[in-house]
C-alpha cells in the first residue's frame, strides 16, 4: 500500500531534433596523440626518403601522405580503400596529414600500385633496418623467435592469390604470409607476403637468415619455436651453424606408427603422461637428430579379448625436434605450449590492425599494404611497451576502443590545434596519464 502523500513517478520522453550542423568533429580523437608517436619514430621522414614526391601542377598529395593515410586507417580499424577515402575526409585526419582535400579512392590505389615491386622491396628493407634499430634500443641479449605462417582468404581474383593451404576455407584463393615475432616484446620483426600456393616452409631458410641478420649484434642467444610446417632439416642446419637453439614440432607421414614402436616411460608425477626419446635421420638430412615424444592418455575403450573385456588406453601423441640441452620431453611439451600466445599476436596483426584485409588487384600493392599494417601493429606495440605495460598486455582492439576511437572536436586557436573530448569521459584520467607518458618519450 502506498501512503496518501507519495507520488508515482512517470517517465516522460524528451523530444529531440536532428541536424547535420556541427563542425570539425572527429571520431578518432586519440589518433592525435598516437600520430605524435609516429612522428617521434620518424616514420614520415622514412617515407619521404624512400618515396620522394616532386611537385607538379597536377600533384595534390605526396606519396608520404598516401602511405600515412593507410597507416593511420589501420590503427583506427578502417579497411577497404573506398572507406579510407571517407576516412581522409575526417577533420582530424586532414589536419594531421596536412590535407587540403580528402584523397580519392583512385589516387590511393594508383599511388600504391605505381610503387611496384621495387617499392615493396625498398619498404621491406627499410623497415628491417627500423626493426633492428628498435630492438637494439631494448638491449635484449636473449631472444625467443616464434615463427609461423597464416592464410589470408580472398574472394576476388587478385594478383598472386591462389589455392593452397587454407584450413578455414578449403579450396578458396588466398595469400600465405610468413611471420616471425620476438616473443619477449610481441614485436613482429620480419614478415614476407607470399602467394597462396606457397607451401608453409617455402623460403624459410632465407627468411630466418634474414631475420637473424635483423637482430642487434648484442643478442647472444636465440631460441626459435615453430610448428610442424617448419620441420625442415636445412633450417635446423642453419640454426645449429649459428649456435642457436630451436624447438619444432615433428611432421612425418608415418609418425604415429613410428611412435608406437618406441619404449615409453611413465612420469612419476603424472600417470597419464609418458615420454620417449629416440634418434632419427630423414633422407635429406645431413645428420641424425634426437626426437622427443610425449604420449597422453585421453580415455579408455573396452575391447573383447577372447571373451574377456579389457580396458585399453587411447593416446594422443606429440613429438618435437630440439637441440635444447638437458631438455626432457615433458619440459619441451610445456615450452612449446607457450608458443600458443603467438596465435593471439597474429590475430591482432590480421584482424585488429587489418593486415591483408585492405586489398587491390596488384600483388606488389597488396604487399605494401600488408607491410603498412605490420608497421601499424609494431608502432602500437612500441608505444605501449615504452609507456604502460597494462595497455601493452591488452589486445589492440581493446586499446583502440578506449584510447583512439574517442569522439572529439578539433579547434584552431592562435595557430594551435586543440582536440577537445568529452569532459566526463570514463577513461579520461587513464587517457591523460598515457598521453603524458607518450609525450615524454
Amino acid at each position: 500500500m502506498q501512503s496518501k502523500s507519495s507520488k508515482f513517478i512517470r517517465f516522460e520522453s524528451v523530444k529531440t531534433q536532428s541536424s547535420f550542423s556541427a563542425e570539425r568533429l572527429t571520431q578518432y580523437g586519440g589518433l592525435s596523440v598516437l600520430f605524435k608517436f609516429i612522428e617521434k619514430c620518424d616514420i614520415p621522414s622514412l617515407f619521404d626518403d624512400l618515396f620522394p614526391t616532386f611537385k607538379h601542377n597536377a600533384t595534390k598529395y605526396s606519396t608520404t601522405q598516401v602511405l600515412l593515410s593507410f597507416l593511420c586507417s589501420a590503427l583506427c580499424g578502417v579497411k577497404r580503400i573506398s572507406n579510407i577515402e571517407t576516412f581522409t575526409k575526417d577533420v582530424l585526419i586532414k589536419t594531421i596529414l596536412g590535407l587540403k582535400k580528402h584523397i580519392d579512392e583512385d589516387t590511393l590505389s594508383k599511388r600504391i600500385s605505381s610503387l611496384g615491386q621495387k617499392g615493396a622491396i625498398l619498404l621491406h628493407e627499410r623497415l628491417l633496418t627500423f626493426n633492428k634499430s628498435y630492438l637494439d634500443s631494448l638491449s635484449l641479449q636473449r631472444i625467443t623467435l616464434d615463427l609461423d605462417s597464416t592464410e589470408q582468404t580472398v574472394y576476388g581474383h587478385q594478383d598472386g592469390a591462389a589455392k593452397g593451404y587454407n584450413p578455414h576455407k578449403k579450396g578458396a584463393n588466398s595469400y600465405h604470409p610468413i611471420l616471425c615475432y620476438v616473443s619477449e616484446v610481441k614485436y613482429l620483426v620480419n614478415s614476407w607476403f607470399r602467394t597462396g600456393s606457397a607451401y608453409t616452409a617455402n623460403g624459410v631458410v632465407d627468411f630466418v637468415r634474414q631475420t637473424l641478420e635483423t637482430l642487434p649484434d648484442k643478442v647472444t642467444s636465440v631460441f626459435l619455436r615453430a610448428d610442424s610446417g617448419f620441420f625442415n632439416g636445412a633450417l635446423f642446419d642453419l640454426l645449429e651453424q649459428k649456435g642457436h637453439t630451436y624447438l619444432v614440432k615433428v611432421k612425418l607421414k608415418n609418425l604415429k606408427d613410428l611412435l608406437k614402436q618406441q619404449s615409453w616411460s611413465t612420469l612419476p608425477c603424472n600417470a597419464n603422461m609418458s615420454v620417449s626419446k629416440f634418434e632419427y635421420k630423414a633422407k635429406s638430412w645431413t645428420t641424425t637428430r634426437t626426437l622427443h615424444a610425449v604420449r597422453v592418455i585421453v580415455g579408455y575403450v573396452e575391447v573383447d579379448n577372447f571373451g574377456k573385456i579389457e580396458r585399453v588406453a587411447q593416446y594422443k601423441y606429440f613429438c618435437y625436434c630440439s637441440n635444447l640441452p638437458f631438455a626432457s620431453g615433458e619440459i619441451l611439451h610445456e615450452i612449446y605450449g607457450q608458443r600458443a600466445e603467438s596465435e593471439n599476436w597474429i590475430e591482432q596483426t590480421k584482424n585488429h590492425l587489418l593486415a591483408g584485409q585492405t586489398r587491390m588487384q596488384n600483388f606488389n600493392g597488396n604487399d605494401i599494404l600488408w607491410q603498412l599494417s605490420v608497421l601499424a601493429y609494431n608502432i602500437s606495440i612500441m608505444m605501449r611497451y615504452a609507456t604502460c605495460k597494462k595497455s601493452w598486455r591488452e589486445e589492440y582492439k581493446t586499446f583502440r576502443d578506449w584510447f583512439v576511437k574517442i569522439p572529439a572536436k578539433v579547434v584552431s586557436s592562435a595557430r594551435n590545434i586543440y582536440v577537445k573530448m568529452a569532459k566526463y569521459y570514463h577513461a579520461a584520467q587513464r587517457w591523460s596519464k598515457l598521453e603524458q607518458l607518450i609525450l615524454r618519450i
